[in-house]
Formats: structure tokens, C-alpha cells, sequence
């Protein structure tokens, strides 16, 4: 029958075939959004609005026009307006947070309140012992068992971690008050007993995903665990160290910092209270000192795990090295031998940390800046801990010249090192003060070596410093300037300690006498031979990079001639007034006809 069509029967008919497909891809379209639509409207019944994605309109593929006939011009259907989007309720935030306002001030109300029965009511004789806490025991389980049953219900998470939070510190103050002040539990069992039940807690935060929970249970511990036990003890420090140690797997895998920095300070606090009301004359405390290291290896550690995950690792790394705090004070109960090698320890510990940073997870560059920071300063207090005054000077003094070199490349390092040199030259100044320059003073011969070697060191540190800040790199471009200036300022430092170093050793050897003015002639002798050095070296330079080796040895000239005819020709005495006018004369004529010879003999060689 279809042999017997014409043409414009096969068009037609081929026409009303790509109609009906196109009008069944247009019903299945409006069946899946009829289908949505009911979704919609029983969801939102249950006041549990969600959003949908529209359905892929069906649109079908062109056809070809069978063999022979030839193609009509087909006008596709016009395309249906989409439906309008379902318009979903706003949820409410202003009453989530007003209901988490409550529920915390609930939980504060009512730990409050577990602790006034526990210490008040012993105090005014109310009620038996095994009463008050049976009665506190009873409730913290009714809490928790009550949050249980909550959470199950539609809309009640935020009333049931309130409930779990006061119950599991409730436990958790009954445990604290049943060994501190009731002693029925040894220290080791209440330690453990209380590890568990904050560890239930804690694991009850993490299987609901809760960092409020966390911190419902451990800041009101932290406030209020001082309270129960009558002040900071040992034995409360070892209490919020356990719950410290069962917090820490709670932190796998979850981007809590709050949480972090709250376990943190809940063994920070009372150990920094314990070192510092600590009596010098009370002996070594080894208790304190293990908790303190205890501490601050938890936060470590804590640290290292969050380190991963977090997105603020700024405030991450400040609360690590309030953690690491307490190790630093650890020298007011322990001796010092045991205190620096303990803070030498983490010092290394952070810097190992920072050297293999690329390897972490998670490792940015503000962690590097404020760890490296928190390294120094353990590496500063170790010793000034172990050492005294002199010898402690001229430890930093050579840390400086160490980092300086060593961390020439790091920013972080290169600040390190200026830090290191004003500590180290703040100490030297106090035992080589400018007087010992304008008047002879004898030294034991101890005092003597430890001032001579702390005034080497300070000489090379002001150059070592300055190096690292001048030297040719990307990250340390500096105009010709501030390269001036930081070379004058690092041979200001290096003329004075130079010239501590000589008189010093004048007097040792040859008294207050002579020996004082031969230390003077030859520090003036010596300014003029590193002078007439720089210009020798400039000499060799080409063109472009002269003028800074020759600033340096016209800044040392001038010193030299206003020390020569300001101090030494009115102080030095007799042949020692001689010999200083003499040499430094000569050798400024050296300086002037050689210099002449071997710039014209570079020039030409340029040439």
C-alpha cells in the first residue's frame, strides 16, 4: 500500500512520525516533573525541604530521510515553558542558634550545679558523701541515656548534645571529686576511670559529628574541674591530661580546632598556674616537670594530626606553641641541666619539623614561619637556662653566626639570626660596656678570655648578619642604600668589639699601663689595614661593583683618623704615640700610591 503513495504522501506522512515522537519525548518530560512535583509536596509536609534538579527534557535525534525521497523542511514544536520552581522554605536560623544558646547556658546551669552539690554541700554537712555522689552519678547516666533517646527524634540533635555534654561532664567532676576530695579512688584508678569517661564522650562527638559536643565537655571541665578538686593540684593536672590523651583520636579525620585548641589550654592553664605559684626552695618537682613535658608533646601531636585536615593552619600553629609554653618554665622545678636539655629537645623537635615540612600533609608556609619562631625561642631559653651571663652571650652570639649562614636562603631564618645577634649583643654590652674602652680596668683571666672570645664572635656575627640579608638572590634584591647602610651599621659593630678584643687582651698581658695603650695602637693600626684591604679588594673589582668595598674603607679611614688625633694623641703615651702616628701614616701612603697603581693597572686590562 505504501508503493501506491506519491511523494508528498511519504513527506507527509515521515512529517507525522517526527511529530508523535517529539509529543511522547514532551509527555515522558511532564511525567518526570508530575513525579517530582508529588515529591515535593510530601517532603515539604514534613516541613523537610529539599532541592531538585530538573529532568533532562527528552529531545529526540534527527532523523535521515529515506532513500530517494527527498528531505522536507520539518519546523521542530516549540518548546515548553519550564514550570515554575517550587518556591522551598527559608529554614530558620535565627531559631538554631537561639536554641544552641540555650542548650549551652543549660549545660552550664546544670554542671554548676553538680558542682555545688559536690563542694558546697560537703562543706555545710548536707547529705552523706556516698548520697551526693550516687546523686551525681544517677544524673550524668539519666543525661546521657536521655540524649540517646532525643537524637532520635526529629529536630533533636541540639537538645541531645546538651544533654550528653552535661552528662559526661557531670561523670567526669563525680570521678574528680570522688579521688581529690572523698579519696574512695587510688590516683591511678580515678585517672583511669575518668580517661574512660571522657573518652566516651569524646567518641560520642565523633559518631555524631559534633564539635559542639567536644567542647560542651571539655570547657566546662576546664573551668570548673579547679573548683571540685579545691585549686590546681598535680592530681588535677594528671585528671585534664587524661582527658587530653582520650581527646586525641577524636581529632582523626576531623577539621576541629576549636576542639584542639580547648583540650589544649584545659592542660596549659593549670600548668603554667602550678610553675608559676612553684616555691624554688620546695626542690625538684618531677611531677610537674613530667606533666609539663606530657603537655606540650599532646599538643604536638595533636597538632600533627589536625595539620592535615584544618583550614586554618595559622591558628593551628599559634595554639601549638601555646602548648609547647609550659616547657619553657620547667627550670622552677627541675635543675637547669635537666630544664635546657629537656627545652633543647623540643627546640630540636620543631626545628626537624620545619626542615622536613615538604613531607607533611597539610604543611604551609605560615606553620614554617611561626614553628621556626617557637624553635628560636626554645633554642634562647635552653641557654640562658644553662648558662650564665658571659658564656651564655657568647653561646647566642655563635647561634647567630650558625643560623646566618646555614639559613642564609630562608627569610624566616635570616630573622632568626638578627634576633639571636641583639640578644647576644645585649648580654655583651653588659660585661663590655664603652667605659672599659676609655678606662683600664683589670680583668680576672677567665673574664678576660670569655670577653675577647665573645667580642670574635661579634664580629663575625654583624658580618655573618649582614651577608646573609646582602647576598645575590631573587628574594633579597636591596637598593645600594640600604646595602650601605647594613655594611656601615655591621662595621660600626665590628670596629667596636675589634677593638674590646685588643684593649682586652693589652691589659691582660701587659696590665693597665702599657698594655691598655698598646691595645689601643693597635686597634687604630688594624682599622687602617682592613681599610687599606677593602681598597686593595675594590681595586680588583670591575667598575660596577667598586663603590661598595670602597664606602667600607673610607668609613674605616675616617674612624681611624678621628680616633687617632681625638683619643689617641691626648691618652696614649709615649712611644705608643709614636708608633700609632708613624704606621698609620705609612700605611696610609701605601694605601694611597698602591691603590692608584692597581686601579690604572685594572682599567687597562678592561680596556
Amino acid at each position: 500500500m505504501m508503493s501506491g503513495m506519491t511523494e508528498a504522501q511519504r513527506a507527509i506522512v515521515a512529517r507525522l512520525s517526527q511529530e508523535v515522537v517529539a509529543i511522547s519525548g514532551q509527555l515522558a518530560w511532564v511525567s518526570a516533573w508530575l513525579n517530582e512535583l508529588e515529591k515535593s509536596l510530601a517532603e515539604e509536609s514534613l516541613r523537610q525541604p529539599a532541592a531538585y534538579a530538573a529532568p533532562q527534557q527528552y529531545r529526540p535525534a534527527p532523523q535521515a530521510p529515506a532513500v530517494g525521497i527527498p528531505p522536507v523542511a520539518v519546523q521542530p514544536p516549540p518548546a515548553p515553558l519550564p514550570p515554575p520552581q517550587p518556591q522551598l522554605p527559608k529554614p530558620d536560623r535565627g531559631e538554631g542558634w537561639i536554641g544552641k544558646v540555650l542548650a549551652a547556658a543549660g549545660v552550664a546551669v546544670t554542671l554548676i550545679g553538680v558542682a555545688l552539690l559536690l563542694v558546697l554541700a560537703a562543706q555545710a554537712g548536707l547529705l552523706r558523701p556516698e548520697f551526693r555522689v550516687g546523686a551525681g552519678a544517677v544524673l550524668a547516666a539519666g543525661l546521657v541515656f536521655g540524649a540517646t533517646k532525643i537524637d532520635k527524634r526529629p529536630g533533636g540533635r541540639v537538645g541531645a548534645v546538651a544533654l550528653a555534654a552535661t552528662g559526661v561532664a557531670a561523670a567526669y567532676i563525680d570521678v574528680v571529686a570522688a579521688t581529690t576530695i572523698y579519696q574512695w579512688l587510688s590516683a591511678p584508678v580515678g585517672l583511669a576511670l575518668a580517661a574512660v569517661v571522657g573518652g566516651g564522650g569524646l567518641t560520642l562527638a565523633r559518631r555524631w559529628n559534633s564539635q559542639q559536643l567536644a567542647l560542651l565537655v571539655l570547657v566546662p571541665l576546664a573551668v570548673l574541674a579547679p573548683v571540685v578538686a579545691d585549686g590546681v593540684s598535680l592530681l588535677l593536672i594528671g585528671f585534664m591530661l587524661a582527658l587530653s590523651v582520650a581527646s586525641l583520636p577524636v581529632q582523626l579525620g576531623k577539621d576541629w580546632i576549636w576542639m584542639y585548641i580547648a583540650r589544649t589550654a584545659a592542660c596549659t592553664v593549670p600548668l603554667l598556674v602550678a610553675l608559676a605559684s612553684a616555691s624554688p626552695r620546695a626542690g625538684h618537682h618531677w611531677g610537674l616537670f613530667a606533666a609539663g613535658v606530657g603537655a606540650a608533646l599532646l599538643a604536638m601531636a595533636g597538632a600533627l594530626i589536625l595539620l592535615a585536615v584544618t583550614t586554618d593552619r595559622a591558628l593551628l600553629a599559634l595554639a601549638t606553641a601555646g602548648g609547647v609554653l609550659p616547657v619553657l618554665f620547667v627550670s622552677a622545678v627541675v635543675g637547669p641541666v635537666a630544664a635546657a636539655v629537656t627545652i633543647a629537645g623540643f627546640s630540636a623537635a620543631f626545628l626537624v619539623i620545619v626542615v622536613l615540612g615538604d613531607r607533611l600533609p597539610g604543611r604551609a608556609a605560615v606553620v614554617t614561619r611561626i614553628w621556626s619562631a617557637v624553635s628560636a625561642v626554645c633554642a634562647l631559653v635552653a641557654v640562658m637556662v644553662a648558662f650564665d651571663g658571659r658564656t651564655g652571650g657568647a653561646v647566642i652570639l655563635a647561634m647567630a653566626v650558625v643560623v646566618a649562614v646555614a639559613g642564609r636562603h630562608h627569610e624566616v631564618a635570616r630573622w632568626v639570626a638578627v634576633g639571636f645577634g641583639l640578644i647576644g649583643g645585649a648580654y655583651y654590652l653588659t660585661y663590655a660596656p664603652p667605659e672599659l674602652l676609655f678606662r683600664a680596668t683589670q680583668m680576672s683571666g677567665s673574664t678576660a678570655a670569655a670577653t675577647m672570645i665573645s667580642s670574635i664572635l661579634a664580629v663575625a656575627c654583624a658580618v655573618a648578619v649582614v651577608w646573609s640579608w646582602t647576598g645575590i638572590g631573587e628574594d633579597r634584591r636591596r637598593t645600594d642604600d640600604e646595602v650601605r647602610l647594613m655594611w656601615a651599621g655591621a662595621i660600626v659593630v665590628a670596629g667596636y668589639a675589634f677593638t674590646m678584643l685588643t684593649v682586652t687582651a693589652g691589659v691582660l698581658i701587659g696590665g693597665v699601663g702599657g698594655g691598655f695603650f698598646a691595645g689601643h695602637m693597635i686597634a687604630t693600626i688594624g682599622w687602617i689595614v682592613v681599610a687599606a684591604a677593602l681598597f686593595g679588594y675594590a681595586a680588583r673589582r670591575p667598575k660596577a661593583q667598586r663603590s661598595l668595598p670602597i664606602g667600607g674603607g673610607l668609613v674605616l679611614v675616617a674612624a681611624a683618623m678621628a680616633k687617632l688625633f681625638l683619643f689617641d694623641l691626648g691618652t696614649l703615651d709615649g712611644i705608643f704615640r709614636v708608633a700609632v702616628f708613624i704606621v698609620v701614616g705609612l700605611v696610609l701612603l701605601a694605601m694611597g700610591g698602591g691603590y692608584a697603581r692597581l686601579l690604572a693597572r685594572q682599567d687597562h686590562t678592561q680596556d
